[in-house]
């Protein structure tokens, strides 16, 4: 845990992801990143200059085979609040609307609650779990599908609702996130989604796997360029 704080601490200070005393909600979903993002964040708050606040916001996205009651317990065991917030998302995107690509518009809904449910929490500032991995796939999907150099930003700023988002975890591996998740006994709570293993996302990880055993190195080499390139918000204070 001190060497994957140690990683997030210099992100949250390389691009001034946190303010003094700000009260910051981590986005839960129950997989390894968020819930690795939840306890990491809480061993940063104990010894960070910025002396943070967190609480915990998960979305329910309406589907009924999921079970909280791990997410629930660690997040007592840690002492972070855990807002849950519930919502019809699945049932119109699969049922109503039957989307024929249902993981755009759900994204787009989920984004939507956890700024709302952040606000209603006195929250300004949220924390997701987006890694180094989902950075270079995020570059590699723009190039492959829309032929436009493009990446997430580790900080973006939502002018209409005076929100920012944070990604703490940018200069961690999904690798060093598993080993992480593994050796400290996280508990992990399932996806239920119909569509999780299925999107061009997880495609885009396989060419990219796939490419690494070729040539050694190019994940760090992808992601180096994204740091040196004039994308916004990638230039370090």
């Amino acid at each position: 845990m001190q060497q994957i704080s140690g990683y997030m601490r210099r992100a949250v200070d390389d691009y001034q992801m946190i303010a003094p005393k700000e009260r910051v909600a981590v986005a839960l979903s129950g997989g390894k990143d968020s819930m690795l993002l939840l306890h990491a964040m809480k061993h940063l708050s104990r010894y960070h200059p910025a002396q943070f606040e967190l609480i915990a916001i998960f979305i329910d996205l309406g589907f009924n085979n999921i079970d909280i009651s791990a997410m629930e317990q660690e997040c007592q065991k840690l002492e972070i609040p855990l807002v849950v917030r519930k919502t019809d998302i699945a049932p119109l995107v699969f049922d109503i609307r039957k989307e024929s690509n249902p993981c755009a518009l759900c994204a787009k809904m989920r984004r939507g609650a956890i700024h709302d449910a952040a606000l209603e929490n006195n929250c300004r500032t949220i924390a997701l779990g987006h890694h180094k991995d989902d950075a270079i796939e995020t570059l590699a999907m723009n190039l492959i599908y829309e032929g436009r150099i493009g990446c997430f930003q580790p900080v973006t700023y939502l002018d209409r609702k005076d929100v920012r988002t944070i990604r703490p975890m940018i200069y961690l591996s999904e690798r060093q996130i598993e080993n992480a998740v593994a050796r400290l006994n996280i508990p992990i709570v399932k996806n239920p989604c119909p569509m999780d293993h299925t999107s061009m996302r997880k495609e885009t990880k396989e060419l990219l796997k796939e490419a690494e055993v070729r040539f050694p190195g190019l994940a760090e080499r992808l992601f180096g360029a994204i740091q040196r390139s004039d994308l916004t918000g990638w230039k370090r204070d």
